[in-house]
């Protein structure tokens, strides 16, 4: 892009292939031991006519952009009215613009007012990626995720009262050997309970600067799963899932063992077939060295 991103940069992989604007530097929550993405950086709400420049600049280059993502990682947390001067001026600078998404942690949900999120919507911000992470109360806390069940529930029903879609993730060995049933049922649960449109599952991967945080949280007790454990906690996890509404199911970050792709509660046998085909030899997993965040 011609202009220069503040780096580290991330966004959803089925954001790729989309204009991507930073709206926010950091993560204003940033504790999740797991995660290393914004470590680097203070939460930062940049200056209006900072992003409006950036806008301006991309629609020189890219006029016929249809879909872009707001980065870094909490643009949900900016004031209502913020948002819509971004959302506004996307639509006037991209005549072909079709959706707005972002990142949103649980807090950004719980703080915004269903007719808040409706006219966010409204103005084209349509799709949340949002980190589940676990539904287990004791990994949630081990892991320093800021959030409840409970209150993730709330905000998932808050999105889907205002007609956002909602892309959620969930990562497999957060509990480790010793929490992996309570970690996978208790996401089960809360996915059983919450209105999503998509799901996804990444495995646990720890970069080096987080490993000690990580491990502390767990006082010692913390025993990583291999892939076969890896390949148990998925099939618990989906032959478990009977959401309220059809989700459409994806494996297919690169951390997967295996990847998977299908739509629940329909496809669930053959997913569950799959995995137990994988666990048996006979449909090979994706080689370690491929696999990465």
């Amino acid at each position: 892009m011609p202009f220069a991103y503040d780096m580290p940069l991330y966004r959803p992989p089925s954001e790729g292939h989309n204009l991507i604007i930073q709206a926010t530097l950091g993560c204003s929550w940033n504790h999740c031991t797991f995660c290393s993405m914004y470590k680097s950086k203070d939460f930062t709400v940049r200056p209006l006519d900072a992003v409006f420049a950036d806008i301006e600049t991309a629609a020189r280059e890219w006029p016929d952009a249809s879909r872009v993502f707001l980065a870094d990682g909490d643009a949900l947390a900016l004031p209502t009215d913020h948002l819509v001067r971004i959302l506004d001026k996307l639509a006037a600078c991209f005549p072909g613009l079709a959706r707005v998404s972002c990142y949103a942690l649980p807090l950004n949900l719980l703080k915004k007012s269903v007719d808040e999120l409706a006219r966010l919507r409204a103005h084209r911000l349509r799709l949340l990626y949002f980190g589940i992470e676990s539904g287990s109360k004791e990994v949630l806390r081990r892991i320093k995720k800021g959030a409840t069940v409970k209150g993730m529930i709330a905000g998932l029903e808050k999105a889907r009262e205002a007609g956002m879609k909602v892309s959620a993730t969930v990562v497999l060995g957060l509990g480790g050997r010793g929490l992996w049933r309570q970690h996978v049922d208790g996401t089960a649960e809360l996915v059983n309970r919450a209105p999503l449109s998509y799901l996804s599952t990444l495995q646990l991967g720890l970069e080096a600067g987080v490993v000690r945080g990580f491990l502390d949280g767990f006082e010692g007790s913390f025993v990583p799963q291999d892939d076969a454990g890896m390949l148990a906690e998925q099939r618990r996890l989906i032959a478990a899932l009977d959401p309220p509404g059809p989700v459409i199911f994806r494996s297919n970050h690169a951390s997967n063992a295996l990847a998977l792709a299908g739509t629940l509660p329909k496809d669930r046998d053959r997913l569950l077939a799959l995995i137990d085909a994988a666990r048996d030899g006979a449909v090979p997993l994706r080689p370690t060295f491929l696999r990465g965040l």
